[in-house]
């Protein structure tokens, strides 16, 4: 017997340990796959999870992957906690980026949406979740506030493809990340109210425990930020350490809150996040990027666990035209006016329509929305609960639907629809020049001659005067700064070159930017005027690509810059072919070729120029051919 417990334990552990991997490499691969395709993260997770969960069991019979009777099997309940924890850590992540001068900075529109335009939207997807889904008045009160949420993690893609900037971009943007926390705390307090009424306990007196309880919550978020501030600036903890501390006190201050009272957890992380954002903390930049990984996985977990986790009979059940309805009264009514009324006098008319169409859910909605639709069951099936909640388990299929169709129809209409509205960039992305000096100029402008339009940064107002002066596209400012994520349209490039006179100052301008564009579109002057390797320069692993060549450094631009030399644009034909180009100009440094499409390539170390018909080559070298030039292209080509 014991034999035969051991062989079922091994078994069930080597399910497990296989429903984990698959979960990390369903939701990973589908990041990839977002990635390569320009697709939206999120749906296709979801349909990773739909494949192995119910898609599967429609097919062959059972599911590949049984979230719940892998996680709960044998007595054990792991799945809510599991779900519960990923939900904290994802919360504490949206307050980790409310800044509350950022708030203020947002304009009065987003102050508006947030304080006027949420409570609206809450009060009518109610009625749309009650009347239009047919759900009980529990479940639509709990379901509706945290569909107020429109998460930054699906927005910044969708502004990056529409190419949508200015206002109605910023305000998208902040109104995504304030509404993440937001959403979810009128979750949890609908909730908690709703718990003390089927529980027949006094209204009055355990709401007045809820919201003491809540306040304590917040406290303890807020003791967890200032502790670790005070550590971290006192010096107590390593720096190799600061992430894992961080990570590792999220889940204790979960844990703590929820010995309080249930749920307070939630509010407890949004807290401290909150705390750390607000704290001016150094290293904060540090902080924020493992987060993000942590989230990455979480994320990805956590939709594939949810999508895999729906049964069949659910989604078709789901499958109706009450749910079609649910869907048109969100996106036809609850969303257009919420911010028409919220916003009335603030915005434009054509501002206010787009924005009044484009909201789309994300993860938080999802694993909120799901969180909560399980403690709604488990309520209404204590035998002291005085309710049932119909409908509860349609919360999580609801809130599917509802990240789809919105996800899938803003994600395709947002582009034309801010074009025909005249509120999209007409031009394509440009590229951002870090660093004002002579030679970055005239490379500006010479991109701007083939179609290119540059941003040339720089926090010092006088080395930006001839760059103003020649009517370029400036930025004045530090683009490593906070308030240059407010302030400088991330969508009006692709591509960012670090182009001054310090190099270590390249090299972090390209590991800021790394992250958003990609370390392929991320560029910087060589770190010295020799070809051979020094072993005190910045490792190629932490600066950005080499901009034309090693060896070819600013010093060495800068000088020839003032020699005469000058930038030229060739535009190579079958008569006049790459080899051409470099017989009669052998000195000139070749910066950048722009191809057929439009798309423009820095050249350098295993980036040469491809050539072609058509395709324009932007080279660096004297105003003309030399005899010296002449005779050195002779001598190479014998």
């Amino acid at each position: 017997m014991n034999e035969m417990n051991f062989a079922l334990a091994a078994a069930g552990s080597g399910e497990l340990i296989f429903a984990c991997a698959l979960i990390g490499a369903l939701g990973i691969g589908a990041q990839w796959l977002a990635w390569r395709l320009q697709a939206p993260a999120i749906v296709l997770m979801a349909l990773a999870g739909l494949a192995a969960g119910p898609l599967w069991a429609v097919l062959f019979g059972s599911p590949l992957l049984d979230p719940e009777r892998v996680f709960n099997g044998g007595g054990n309940d792991l799945l809510r906690p599991i779900v519960s924890l990923a939900v904290a850590v994802i919360l504490f992540e949206g307050g980790l980026v409310l800044k509350f001068e950022n708030l203020r900075d947002a304009g009065a529109a987003v102050r508006r949406m947030v304080f006027i335009g949420g409570p609206l939207a809450w009060f009518l997807g109610t009625l749309a979740a009650r009347y239009a889904a047919g759900l009980d008045w529990s479940s639509s009160i709990v379901f509706a506030g945290v569909m107020v949420v429109t998460g930054p993690t699906v927005i910044m893609p969708l502004l990056r493809q529409s190419k949508l900037g200015g206002r109605t971009g910023q305000f998208l943007k902040w109104e995504g990340i304030v509404n993440d926390p937001v959403g979810a705390l009128f979750a949890v307090a609908s909730f908690e109210i709703i718990r003390v009424a089927a529980t027949g306990e006094s209204i009055l007196g355990k709401g007045a425990m809820i919201v003491l309880a809540a306040g304590m919550g917040v406290a303890l978020g807020i003791a967890f930020g200032w502790a670790m501030v005070r550590a971290f600036r006192a010096g107590w903890t390593p720096e190799y350490l600061k992430a894992p501390i961080i990570f590792a006190s999220i889940i204790l201050c979960y844990a703590l809150a929820e010995q309080i009272e249930k749920e307070i957890g939630l509010v407890a992380v949004t807290a401290y996040g909150m705390t750390l954002a607000n704290s001016r903390l150094a290293g904060i930049a540090e902080l924020r990027k493992f987060k993000e990984d942590i989230a990455v996985l979480l994320v990805s977990g956590v939709f594939v666990i949810l999508t895999a986790n729906l049964r069949p009979d659910v989604i078709k059940d789901a499958l109706t035209w009450r749910t079609l309805a649910f869907l048109l009264c969100m996106l036809f009514i609850v969303r257009p006016l919420s911010v028409w009324i919220a916003t009335f006098g603030t915005l434009k008319r054509n501002e206010a329509l787009l924005l009044g169409w484009i909201a789309p859910r994300g993860i938080v909605a999802v694993a909120v929305s799901s969180l909560f639709a399980t403690l709604l069951e488990d309520l209404g099936r204590r035998g002291d609960s005085k309710f049932y909640f119909s409908g509860a388990e349609q919360i999580t299929p609801l809130a599917f639907a509802m990240v789809f169709v919105t996800v899938v129809l803003h994600g395709f209409t947002i582009g034309p629809l801010a074009r025909r509205l005249g509120l999209a960039r007409k031009e394509k992305p440009g590229v951002l020049l870090v660093g004002v000096n002579p030679w970055s100029i005239d490379l500006a402008k010479v991109l701007r001659d083939v179609g290119i339009e540059p941003i040339l940064a720089d926090n010092n107002w006088r080395r930006l005067r001839p760059a103003r002066e020649a009517g370029l596209n400036t930025f004045f400012g530090e683009v490593l700064s906070e308030d240059a994520e407010v302030r400088l349209d991330h969508s009006a490039f692709d591509q960012v070159v670090g182009l001054s006179a310090n190099e270590p100052y390249n090299a972090l301008v390209s590991g800021h930017f790394a992250p958003e564009l990609g370390r392929h579109k991320v560029y910087q002057l060589s770190a010295q005027d020799t070809e051979d390797e020094d072993p005190r320069a910045i490792g190629m692993g932490t600066r950005g690509r080499t901009l034309i060549k090693r060896g070819r450094g600013y010093d060495s631009l800068i000088r020839d810059h003032y020699r005469g030399w000058t930038f030229g644009k060739t535009k190579l034909t079958d008569e006049y072919d790459l080899k051409d180009f470099r017989e009669d100009r052998p000195k000139s440094d070749l910066v950048a070729e722009l191809r057929l499409d439009g798309t423009i390539l820095f050249l350098g170390p295993n980036r040469e120029p491809k050539g072609g018909e058509g395709v324009t080559l932007i080279s660096f070298g004297p105003a003309k051919p030399t005899e010296s030039d002449k005779e050195l292209a002779s001598a190479q080509a014998g």
